[in-house]
């Protein structure tokens, strides 16, 4: 599964991974792959230099890369309390009764909120940046659009090649135009943030906008003869992220979350505001529902929504509250139907791939 670009970057696979876990990303990048780690979580600089330590010490000097998120409308000059007080009364009490409706315990006291708009702040990116680039990181992702020019020249100062994320042909020439090295062509299958196009249509259509620029194809992808097809559509490769939430190395911290996983369909998605105000394909829940309702008041905008559920999501994911855990993640959730390490998901990969090389092979008259 090699390309040109995964020969630019020094990977034995053209195989994307992007995770949120270190423990992930390192053995993507020791199985073949090109481990991408998530930033968003990392609100303090030092957090991040010490996963990034840890990323050194286990990727046997194999490349891999660092997601950030630099929104294409910034939250400037504004501070978290200003942007809270925006949120509607209404809202808070829908939340409020929500919780109640569902018998969802307070947090200790002490205990992290979780997801803060801080995440999703520029002077957040740009000090996570600060510390990347002290590590030898091949690729920089920015998930929400394309970085600001000063960034991008600054990665390249650095030697290191720039991706963003498309959901349409507009916004891959967008990226183009932006000197973006790589585009993401994300289907409306995928996980987390989407668009409304599916891979199959969406990836060829990219591919031909921004030639020569290599391409990644994501949504809907997890099995070998998935990325033959992606390659075959004029892609340089693939970007997994789903994939990997039910490998042996991922940290959900709850098996009640990863049993849904392992026992979710491909229908049993949505592509839901519910979470951060933006659509983003995750697990249907009743969370998903109730905000999803048109009774009721309805996402607000990012970051509003993101901060107003911050502290309900981390109370239902650390009790574990079964009919409102849920998660980011694309329709290919079900083939995620048990927890395997890495290494084996990546040999399955492999053996996928070559079945459909040698089906097209015999179609062809070649074998």
């Amino acid at each position: 599964m090699q390309t040109e670009l995964s020969n630019t970057l020094g990977a034995e696979h053209a195989v994307f991974g992007f995770t949120p876990f270190p423990a992930v990303a390192a053995a993507i990048t020791r199985a073949g792959g090109f481990g991408v780690l998530g930033a968003v979580r990392y609100t303090a600089p030092d957090e991040l230099a010490r996963d990034l330590d840890w990323m050194q010490q286990h990727t046997d000097g194999l490349p891999y890369g660092l997601d950030v998120v630099m929104p294409a409308k910034q939250v400037a000059d504004v501070s978290e309390a200003e942007v809270e007080a925006m949120i509607p009364e209404e809202h808070r009490r829908f939340v409020a009764e929500l919780l109640e409706k569902h018998q969802v315990p307070r947090l200790a006291e002490g205990e992290a909120s979780g997801w803060r708009i801080t995440g999703w702040m520029e002077q957040v990116a740009r000090t996570q940046l600060d510390v990347a680039f002290d590590y030898p990181i091949k690729l920089l992702a920015n998930a929400l659009g394309s970085p600001p020019a000063d960034v991008v020249r600054r990665a390249h100062e650095h030697g290191v090649l720039v991706a963003a994320l498309a959901g349409s042909p507009r916004h891959a020439l967008h990226h183009k135009a932006a000197g973006i090295d790589i585009v993401v062509a994300q289907g409306y299958e995928a996980g987390g943030h989407t668009g409304e196009i599916a891979t199959m249509v969406l990836t060829p259509e990219v591919v031909a906008a921004v030639d020569p620029l290599p391409v990644l194809a994501a949504g809907g992808i997890g099995t070998g003869e998935q990325i033959a097809a992606g390659l075959a559509l004029g892609a340089q490769g693939v970007w997994l992220g789903s994939l990997w939430l039910t490998t042996e190395e991922a940290q959900l911290h709850s098996r009640r979350l990863t049993a849904k996983l392992l026992a979710a369909g491909p229908g049993d998605t949505v592509r839901s505001r519910a979470l951060t105000g933006k659509p983003a394909r995750q697990l249907r829940t009743a969370w998903t529902d109730a905000w999803d309702d048109p009774s009721g008041p309805g996402p607000l905008p990012m970051p509003l929504q993101g901060l107003l559920v911050a502290e309900a999501n981390s109370r239902i994911q650390r009790h574990e509250i079964e009919p409102l855990l849920g998660t980011p993640v694309g329709q290919i959730v079900g083939r995620m139907n048990s927890e395997r390490s890495v290494q084996a998901v990546f040999d399955e990969l492999t053996r996928g791939f070559e079945r459909a090389i040698d089906r097209i092979n015999r179609i062809a008259g070649r074998a």
